[in-house]
């Protein structure tokens, strides 16, 4: 727990219940564990009235994700005004610089904490999809620029990203924070044996299963990995690869395993319910993470050990830095169909030393734990909130030292 207790107004994407998501699932786990690590929170996220009822009124949405791009960067200026004139917080943080960047002038006298969680502009570019993009890339990096150098403190997944955000933005490495991911381990680790667990979703109880849980979007590699079946089905002429998730190339990777003969070795299961996650997991042999590009941390690296089940990356990113602590021998030596068949083969044929079901377990809780990163990320915000009293006090008036000393109180 903090030393001081502090508080926060937290300003998100989408409620993970509503819009399945890396981003979303961290900042609900975080909205959850932080007042047990000393930091009392409310949320603004863009959501459906449901959120405030699922939330007890911690979390409200201002507005739904449907509506045009202008009215909901207003409703989320309204919201943030609102919030501030009712509540006082000591912290402003950013999950989605988006939401964050039209009210910056409303939090200037407050510190602001950054989740940087990818370079927004930089994965659009990747999704080639900018010709329906609702903003452009430039505009993105704009938006993104204005709110990380406004930051006091900004938090990363992983160095690799923090690399990536002094190259693409120039912020100075002070200012930076890493803390990986984190995943409520206790859910993952559940009794239900593998032979129950295939059952339950009607998966084959006498096949290697390789599983990948993944957004199907371009950066994700899951072209690559259906690629390399072709050659996986030959060493290993039973394993089956299930694909879980939903994506805008889901009709395109469909049409993928019809054209190269794959139907009896790859299978789309689209997205699960999220209760059914830790199912999917302890049913599979091997989890494997084929991401070519962008990759901050990979959850499912996590989500996968804290089930029981190894997991093989690709050196992409974060990625490495997820697993290795437990086994560098879960980083596969490059990305691309011949490096992932090659990696799934030797895992399947017992060539590859993989970690037992105790050691991933293990490794999960004790590194990625909800309240591990909730603690850590609690002295980061009381951090920014002392740096940023400091910096007011030697350059501000006299009636501003006044209110960074109040910010100060008990520091």
């Amino acid at each position: 727990m903090s030393e001081q207790r502090i508080s926060a107004l937290q300003l998100g994407l989408h409620w993970f219940p509503e819009r399945p998501g890396g981003l979303d699932r961290i900042y609900q786990n975080l909205i959850e564990a932080l007042p047990g690590a000393g930091v009392d929170v409310r949320g603004l996220v863009c959501g459906t009235d449901a959120v405030a009822r699922d939330t007890q009124g911690i979390v409200r949405a201002f507005a739904p994700p449907n509506v045009p791009l202008l009215e909901r960067l207003r409703a989320a200026r309204r919201a943030v005004r609102s919030t501030l004139q009712e509540w006082s917080p000591d912290v402003v943080v950013s999950h989605f610089a988006l939401y964050s960047a039209p009210s910056l002038d409303l939090y200037r006298d407050r510190p602001l904490v950054t989740h940087f969680q990818g370079p927004w502009s930089d994965e659009a570019s990747l999704e080639r999809r900018s010709a329906r993009a609702t903003i452009g890339a430039a505009a993105k990096t704009i938006v993104e620029r204005a709110v990380y150098r406004r930051s006091t403190r900004i938090i990363v997944l992983s160095s690799a990203f923090r690399d990536v955000l002094q190259a693409r933005f120039s912020i100075p490495d002070d200012v930076i924070r890493v803390i990986p991911g984190c995943v409520d381990v206790p859910r993952f680790a559940i009794s239900t044996t593998r032979d129950a667990a295939r059952e339950a979703l009607g998966l084959p109880n006498d096949r290697p299963i390789v599983l990948t849980v993944r957004r199907l979007a371009r950066r994700m590699g899951i072209e690559d990995l259906i690629d390399s079946f072709r050659q996986v089905r030959h060493a290993v002429p039973d394993a089956l690869l299930v694909i879980v998730g939903g994506g805008h190339l889901k009709d395109e990777l469909a049409a993928r395993i019809d054209q190269l003969g794959l139907h009896d070795h790859v299978r789309l299961l689209g997205r699960i319910e999220d209760d059914q996650l830790p199912l999917v997991y302890r049913a599979s042999d091997l989890s494997i993470v084929p991401t070519v590009a962008l990759e901050g941390f990979g959850l499912t690296t996590i989500e996968s050990l804290a089930a029981g089940t190894p997991v093989l990356v690709t050196p992409v990113g974060g990625l490495p830095e997820a697993v290795s602590g437990l086994s560098p021998d879960l980083v596969l030596p490059n990305f691309g169909a011949n490096a992932l068949a090659a990696g799934i083969v030797d895992a399947l044929r017992g060539h590859l030393r993989l970690p037992s079901p105790d050691a991933c377990h293990a490794y999960a809780r004790t590194g990625f734990d909800v309240p591990v990163k909730a603690a850590r990320t609690a002295r980061v915000y009381l951090e920014a909130v002392r740096a940023f009293g400091n910096k007011v006090s030697t350059r501000s008036t006299p009636d501003q030292r006044r209110d960074a000393s109040m910010l100060r109180r008990d520091a």
